[in-house]
C-alpha cells in the first residue's frame, strides 16, 4: 500500500471513527445510537487492519479482525437484545414511559454538539506537542483518538439512561484503543484479547443490572431512580 493511498483511508477511518461520537450526541433514539456504535467498531477496525497492512504485521491485522468482530457484533448485539426486552415489557404493560429514547438529557442536543466541537478542539490543542515530535500520519491522527475518549466521558456523565450510559462507557473505551494505536503503531495482541474481555464482562453485568432494574422499578431513568432512593 503506497503512503498516499495510506494516508487517505486513515484518515476516513478516523473522520467516520469521530462523526459517530458526535452523532451519538445527535440522535435521541436508543436503537439508533447501538448502530452508530457499531459503525464506530467498524472505523475502529478498519484503522487497526490499515497500520497493520501499512507496517505489514499480521498480528495486528488480526487483533483488527477481532476488534470489529467484539465491537461492531457482539457488543451490538447484546445491546439490541436489551432494547428488545425493554420494549416488549413497554409494550405489554402499555406504559407510556419512552424507554427505547433518551427524552431528557441533561444537556440538549444542541449544546451537546457544541460541547463535542469545544472537546475536539481541546484534544488537538493537548495532542500537538505530540505530534510535532513524531509527524506521521498515524501520530496526526491522535487527536480524533483523544477527542472521542472525552465526548464518551460527556456521554457518561449526561445521558441519563442506563443503555445511553453503557454506550458512553463503551465510546470511551473506543477512544482509548484508537488512541492506544495511534500512539504506538498498534498494541500487543495479547494486551488487546485481554482489555476485550474485560469490556464483554463489563457490558454482560450492565446488560444484566439494567434488566433487573427495569423489573424492579420499571424504568431505567438514572433520576427517576435517585428519587426512589430519597
Amino acid at each position: 500500500m503506497n503512503g498516499g493511498l495510506y494516508t487517505q483511508l486513515l484518515d476516513l477511518a478516523c473522520g467516520l471513527f469521530l462523526l459517530a461520537a458526535v452523532l451519538v450526541l445527535w440522535v435521541r433514539e436508543l436503537a439508533v445510537i447501538v448502530r452508530i456504535f457499531a459503525l464506530q467498531g467498524i472505523a475502529l477496525a478498519a484503522l487497526a487492519v490499515l497500520l497493520g497492512a501499512h507496517e505489514q504485521r499480521w498480528d495486528l491485522i488480526g487483533v483488527g479482525i477481532g476488534i470489529g468482530l467484539l465491537r461492531a457484533g457482539v457488543l451490538p448485539y447484546l445491546m439490541r437484545r436489551a432494547l428488545a426486552a425493554i420494549t416488549a415489557d413497554r409494550q405489554r404493560y402499555g406504559t407510556a414511559v419512552a424507554e427505547s429514547r433518551e427524552t431528557q438529557p441533561l444537556v440538549n442536543v444542541a449544546a451537546s454538539l457544541l460541547t463535542a466541537a469545544l472537546l475536539t478542539l481541546l484534544a488537538y490543542a493537548v495532542a500537538r506537542p505530540l505530534t510535532e515530535l513524531n509527524p506521521t500520519p498515524a501520530t496526526r491522527a491522535l487527536p480524533v483518538g483523544l477527542a472521542v475518549v472525552l465526548i464518551g466521558f460527556f456521554v457518561l456523565v449526561t445521558r441519563r439512561r442506563a443503555l445511553a450510559q453503557v454506550v458512553g462507557f463503551l465510546l470511551l473505551d473506543n477512544g482509548i484503543t484508537a488512541t492506544a494505536f495511534l500512539a504506538t503503531s498498534g498494541v500487543p495482541l495479547i494486551v488487546e484479547l485481554g482489555v476485550s474481555f474485560d469490556v464483554l464482562l463489563a457490558v454482560l453485568v450492565l446488560q444484566i443490572l439494567t434488566t433487573r432494574v427495569r423489573e424492579a422499578f420499571g424504568t431505567t431513568d438514572i433520576d427517576d431512580l435517585r428519587e426512589l432512593h430519597d
